[in-house]
C-alpha cells in the first residue's frame, strides 16, 4: 500500500507583520486573508512527521511535491461567505442557544421562550454571527428524544427569531432539519457527522442548505467510554475525506460546507489536546473550520 501524506499549515503570522510577510513572498496567505499566514508546512504520514519551510517544498521528490502543492492551493483558496459568516474575517463567532434543561455548559437557563429570545439578542449583541439552536443535549451520558419532544422545545424561538437572527439548527434528525428550513434556518449543525438519520442527505440535497459535517465517536450516551483512534489527527483527517466522497456521490456538490473535529465528542483529554494542537491539518481539505 503506498505511504499517505498529509500537509499540515504551521508557522502562523498575524496581523501586519503577516501582511508584510505575504507582499514579499515569504509566507502564504490562508483563505487569501492577508493578516493570516504560514511560512512552514509539517508533512505527516503514519509513521513521521517533518516540518520544512515552504521554499524548501520544490525540493521534494515529484509526487510529493506534486501533492502538497495541491494541499497548499486548497489551504489559500478563498472562502465564499454564506449564512452570515464572513471568511474574509477570522474567527466567526457561533453563539449557542441551548433550549434544553440538560445541556453541559447552560441546561436549564434559557429554555423559556422568553429567556431564549433575550440569550438571542444578548449573543447578537456581543459580536455572534450566528445563533446555533438546539434542542436536544448531546453532552457526554445523555439519551436520545424523541423528535416531538424536541421539535416542541424550539419551534417557537425559531419561528420568532428567524426573521431577525441569522439561526443555526443543532439536531440529528431529519423532519426536524427540514421543519427548521422551512422556517429560514440559515446552516444545518449535525453533531452526528449527518449519520444518526439516514434522511439527513436528502434533506441537505433537496434544500441546497449549508451544514456542518462534525466528527463524533459512538453515541452521546457511550462516547467518552475509552474512546479509541490509531491517530486521532489522521482518522479525522480521513473521516472528512470519506464524508466529503460520500456527499459528492449523493449530488452534494455546493462547498457551503463547515468542517468540525468534535473536539470532547469521543475523544479522551490527550485526543482533545493533540486536535487542537494539530487542528491546522483540517484546511488542507479546503473547507473552514
Amino acid at each position: 500500500m503506498m505511504q499517505r501524506y498529509y500537509t499540515r499549515a504551521c508557522n502562523f503570522y498575524y496581523g501586519n507583520q503577516s501582511k508584510i510577510l505575504v507582499n514579499k513572498k515569504k509566507s502564504i496567505p490562508l483563505h487569501q486573508i492577508k493578516e493570516i499566514s504560514f511560512d512552514h508546512i509539517e508533512i505527516i504520514t503514519r509513521k513521521y512527521r517533518k516540518k520544512i519551510s515552504i521554499n524548501e517544498i520544490k525540493n521534494l521528490k515529484k509526487t510529493l511535491n506534486k501533492k502538497i502543492n495541491l494541499d497548499i492551493k486548497k489551504i489559500k483558496s478563498k472562502k465564499k461567505n454564506f449564512s452570515n459568516l464572513n471568511f474574509n474575517k477570522i474567527p466567526n463567532i457561533l453563539g449557542v442557544l441551548n433550549i434544553t434543561p440538560d445541556s453541559f455548559s447552560d441546561g436549564g437557563k434559557f429554555n423559556t421562550k422568553k429567556k431564549g429570545l433575550k440569550r438571542a439578542f444578548d449573543l447578537l449583541n456581543c459580536g455572534a454571527d450566528l445563533i446555533d439552536v438546539g434542542g436536544e443535549s448531546t453532552r457526554p451520558g445523555s439519551k436520545a428524544i424523541s423528535e416531538n419532544q424536541e421539535w416542541n422545545r424550539i419551534k417557537k424561538i425559531i419561528n420568532l427569531l428567524s426573521k431577525k437572527v441569522p439561526l443555526s439548527l443543532d439536531t440529528r434528525k431529519s423532519n426536524i432539519m427540514e421543519k427548521g428550513i422551512q422556517l429560514g434556518i440559515k446552516l444545518i449543525n449535525d453533531v452526528s457527522g449527518l449519520s444518526y438519520d439516514s434522511k439527513t442527505l436528502k434533506v441537505l440535497k433537496k434544500y441546497k442548505i449549508p451544514f456542518i459535517i462534525q466528527h463524533s465517536q459512538g453515541n452521546p450516551d457511550n462516547m467518552q467510554k475509552k474512546p479509541k483512534y490509531k491517530n486521532e489527527l489522521l482518522d479525522i483527517y480521513d473521516f472528512f475525506e470519506d464524508k466529503i466522497k460520500l456527499l459528492r456521490s449523493k449530488g452534494i456538490n455546493h462547498n457551503n460546507i463547515i468542517l468540525d473535529p468534535g473536539i470532547g465528542f469521543g475523544k479522551n483529554l490527550k485526543h482533545n489536546m493533540s486536535l487542537i494542537r494539530g487542528i491546522s491539518i483540517f484546511h488542507s481539505l479546503g473547507f473552514p473550520i
